[in-house]
């Protein structure tokens, strides 16, 4: 075959063009600067000690052991504090907002059953009342939104949330009163029943739970979450997603965390190589004052383990409050207050409630509490230290050169 008859390849097919030789240079150009930068504040961060003079030694470590040292408890301090903060947002603000919502959503659910009740009895209710567990239950449910509203987990549009859940359990009493009133009249005293609860659950009672006396309701989502109890699952959900974030290394701690390690290790060796060198070149046994400045580090094992045992704690909470709000339930309460020397149920809100405060009451070593705004300063002052000391160190060695130093 000729080569006029070959098959040419398409233009499609072609080879992508090579990158200009201007770019390449320019890469390569780079990289060369970036090593050389890298090489040279290697250099500066850990010189070695070896055909160095004592001056210049002592200039770089006066720079670079302030500097380590400000960078490593800065980090430190920070991330510290973060998760000490978020341990105490936890564990006093938003683990009781969610047994407060918990114990509202409950009470509500056992005054219907005890109302419907009470009612379904006629004359009696009228004459004597509805019973003393159902005007418990709604002062319970009304208290407990309160203490959720005084707790400071919610924010400025959750607690205007909260605020209609509360006028809506007045509301929501109101038409248990009305039934009441007409207790006599089955018809009109079923319709406001039905209304009551068609305020506390947006769910109908299917036909084969309308003999339980708390039959299932399913809170819904959207436009439709207008009753009570769709309100307080949405306030739940949000704090619970809240507790999970919170539970969660984010990415800035990560950070700062590799970058605390990283500066913590190098100012930990920096340090014991300029003992070594004064021991060698100024024949000082032991540096008191770079001793003293070396005692903040000994704390950066007892806080690391007191920021992961909160972390762990804060985790471990997560699927306690899940349960919080998914699987209590009104007949647990009701049997745990009728029967209050059993066994207690794992499902009931004040044994999840034991749990969660349990678990993040120990998890933190308590000696430590109030500790977290000193890390920073503790560095600041290590900083200082050996700043100090070096600059003494490379000034008496400028104005008297000891016997037998390397100049």
């Amino acid at each position: 075959m000729s080569e006029a008859a070959r098959p040419q390849p398409a233009e499609d097919d072609a080879a992508p063009p090579a990158p200009p030789a201007r770019v390449l240079r320019a890469a390569r150009a780079a990289r060369l600067v970036a090593a050389e930068l890298a090489r040279r504040v290697w250099l500066y961060v850990w010189p070695s000690a070896s055909g160095r003079r004592n001056r210049a030694y002592l200039r770089e470590r006066l720079v670079a052991l302030p500097l380590l040292a400000v960078v490593a408890f800065g980090t430190l301090g920070w991330a510290y504090s973060g998760v000490r903060d978020d341990s105490a947002y936890v564990r006093d603000r938003l683990a009781p907002a969610l047994v407060g919502l918990a114990n509202a959503k409950a009470s509500l659910f056992i005054a219907q059953g005890e109302a419907e009740e009470n009612l379904a009895e006629g004359r009696a209710a009228e004459l004597s009342g509805l019973s003393e567990r159902y005007r418990t239950r709604v002062a319970r449910a009304t208290q407990s939104l309160n203490q959720v509203t005084r707790s400071g987990a919610l924010t400025v549009a959750e607690e205007q949330e909260l605020r209609v859940v509360s006028a809506l359990v007045v509301d929501y009493t109101g038409w248990i009163g009305r039934a009441q009133g007409h207790v006599a009249d089955p018809v009109l005293r079923e319709a406001e029943l039905t209304y009551a609860r068609s305020m506390l659950c947006s769910t109908p009672v299917a036909a084969a739970d309308r003999q339980d006396r708390y039959p299932p309701c399913s809170p819904t989502v959207g436009s439709a979450a207008t009753s009570i109890v769709d309100r307080v699952a949405g306030l739940e959900r949000q704090l619970r997603e809240r507790l999970a974030d919170r539970a969660a290394w984010s990415g800035p701690v990560l950070v700062a965390a590799a970058a605390c390690g990283l500066a913590l290790v190098l100012l930990a060796a920096g340090l014991w190589r300029t003992v070594l060198f004064l021991r060698r070149r100024f024949r000082i046994r032991l540096s008191v004052p770079l001793a003293v400045a070396a005692l903040p580090l000994l704390a950066v094992p007892l806080l690391t383990t007191d920021a992961l045992l909160a972390r762990h704690a804060q985790k471990e909470a997560v699927p306690v409050a899940d349960a919080l709000a998914t699987r209590t339930s009104p007949r647990t309460e009701t049997i745990a207050e009728e029967r209050p020397f059993d066994g207690p149920d794992p499902q009931a809100i004040e044994v999840l409630k034991e749990n969660i405060d349990d678990g993040l009451s120990s998890g933190r070593l308590a000696f430590l509490d109030g500790a977290a705004p000193f890390v920073f300063p503790a560095g600041l002052v290590s900083a200082a230290l050996v700043g100090g000391v070096l600059h003494a160190y490379r000034r008496e060695y400028l104005v008297v050169a000891r016997p037998g130093a390397v100049s």
